[in-house]
């Protein structure tokens, strides 16, 4: 059984003015405040504790390079750490990808020392100068095995 048409019609004209009626009274203008009143912020109007300010990589220094083993293959798997020079703290950790590279970003202005590392084979460590202007290094390490005595 169908509807007669102008009920459908009578019964959309009435959602539309019953839309029309509350909307008026939200949009109703705020009363103007006096200028020797203080402002005050509004809890809406407060910056959100969850939102994360966004960091541009844009002035990033790049490390990057190939680490190679005693038979001058590429060597995967290696550990990279960074860390400002002076510091104790390592800031930056990867791994060599399964071609012998890596790829680091870090901030531009500071000198930083690189570890290199993998098991039975003599760390290595290099000084960065991010501070000369450049936005990237490339770098070549040759690992050679460990001595007998170390490990």
């Amino acid at each position: 059984m169908r509807c007669p048409r102008w009920k459908t019609v009578f019964c959309a004209a009435g959602l539309l003015l019953l839309s029309a009626g509350n909307s008026s009274k939200a949009q109703e203008p705020t009363p103007p405040t006096s200028p020797s009143a203080p402002a005050t912020q509004t809890p809406a109007a407060a910056p959100d504790k969850t939102e994360k300010k966004k960091y541009s990589h844009k002035n990033d220094f790049l490390i990057k390079g190939t680490v190679f083993n005693e038979k001058a293959l590429s060597f995967p798997g290696v550990e990279l750490r960074i860390r400002v020079t002076g510091e104790k703290k390592f800031r930056w950790e990867s791994y060599t990808n399964s071609r012998g590279e890596f790829a680091v970003r870090v901030p531009q202005g500071s000198s930083y020392e690189m570890v290199v590392r993998v098991k039975g084979f003599a760390e290595q460590t290099r000084t960065i100068d991010a501070r000369n202007g450049a936005d990237a290094d490339n770098m070549v390490f040759r690992m050679e095995p460990a001595a007998r005595g170390k490990k």
